[in-house]
């Protein structure tokens, strides 16, 4: 059984921060709802310097500013493990993000043993210690919390700490800490901001289908439906699903009755939005037409060249021993074959960036596409 103090109330949490202010390395990690709503409902922050281990209740906190602002002091290294969902955690709640950041699964992965790591997977192989998953599926808004929820919470952050020696020397050894702390400050780049809401109509599925026309409609329904999630905390799909928004934009309605017609959307959404649908369809800029999605993916010789860029890494990241998924994802070559096809004018890819581009050098330079 771990020993850690539950802290609850603003003095407890105070003192606590005052502590932590004197270490040099902070682990991290929350527990969270997120079921139909765009925030998740922050349910239990979990904080340890290998000194004090604490379960922070922002629940029944008032003021927790004192944590959040020891998240940006960059003289502790804090240490996470997996941390896409927690840092959006600390933007919202706290409106900061953690640095210098330290990713565990980052690590791992740079440090050859694997990609993608779960925590339990990584603490097996490395410690040989077994974690019970078995509350991974509590309600942590619920209150009180059991002493085998509190464990479980505790748990992620007490062997976290007991793999970062062995993590920072594997880095240590193959000179790569410099490349782990530049991804932690790439991962925090932009989480403060909320999506661009006259670009988010290219995230929604099959976008791609449509004509320009038709994209000036979804252009302004989508970020119809990003405002509405934002301000009444509901996810996208719990507004309006993709495909009914699809389906707005290329059957086009003008009325009520063609709009109840349309199959795609629920009687709920039809319910609830349409005449307010209609209205923001009225708003479409039929003038200034979005440019059709182009689909570089269908285009000759991409199919090729995304082969040749793959094999090319794949001799790499085995010479020296990182892993290709990591270095160079499907999504990664995507976006460096996009950037040939629109001849370098686009923003560098992520391949060629940072310790990315020192890896690769001139391995691409001859390739062609476009």
């Amino acid at each position: 059984m771990l020993t850690f103090e539950y802290i609850s109330d603003d003095a407890s949490l105070l003192s606590l921060v005052e502590q932590y202010q004197q270490s040099t390395l902070l682990v991290l990690d929350t527990e969270f709802v997120r079921t139909r709503t765009y925030y998740a409902k922050l349910g239990l922050i979990q904080a340890y310097d290998g000194k004090t281990l604490a379960l922070i209740d922002p629940v029944a906190i008032t003021d927790l500013s004192p944590f959040w602002q020891l998240l940006t002091n960059q003289q502790i290294v804090k240490l996470v493990h997996s941390c896409s969902e927690d840092l959006e955690v600390f933007a919202h709640y706290g409106e900061c993000q953690p640095s210098p950041l330290f990713d565990s699964q980052i690590a791992a992965s740079l440090a050859g043993l694997g990609h993608g790591l779960g925590y339990a997977k990584l603490v097996d192989a490395c410690l040989q210690v077994e974690i019970d998953k078995g509350e991974s599926r509590t309600d942590w808004m619920k209150r009180p919390l059991t002493e085998a929820q509190l464990q479980y919470a505790a748990n992620d952050v007490y062997y976290l700490y007991k793999l970062y020696p062995q993590l920072q020397q594997k880095l240590a050894e193959s000179q790569r800490e410099a490349w782990l702390f530049e991804e932690g400050q790439r991962m925090t780049e932009g989480r403060m901001s909320l999506p661009d809401g006259d670009t988010i109509y290219l995230k929604v599925k099959n976008a791609f289908q449509l004509n320009s026309q038709q994209l000036a409609y979804l252009k302004v329904l989508a970020k119809w439906r990003l405002n509405k999630a934002v301000n009444r905390n509901l996810a996208l799909g719990f507004v309006v699903k993709d495909h009914a928004l699809i389906a707005l934009a290329k059957k086009q309605p003008t009325t009520l009755t063609e709009l109840n017609r349309l199959t795609d959307l629920t009687e709920q959404e039809k319910r609830i939005h349409g005449k307010e649908l209609l209205s923001v369809m009225a708003t479409a800029d039929l003038t200034h037409l979005p440019e059709v999605v182009d689909i570089v993916a269908l285009k000759s010789g991409y199919k090729s060249a995304f082969k040749d860029v793959k094999n090319r890494l794949t001799e790499l990241c085995e010479r020296e021993a990182v892993s290709l998924e990591f270095v160079g994802s499907k999504r990664h070559i995507h976006e460096y074959l996009l950037w040939l096809y629109h001849e370098k004018q686009t923003a560098t890819p992520l391949l060629l960036s940072g310790w990315r581009g020192e890896l690769v050098k001139d391995l691409l330079a001859d390739v062609r596409f476009g």
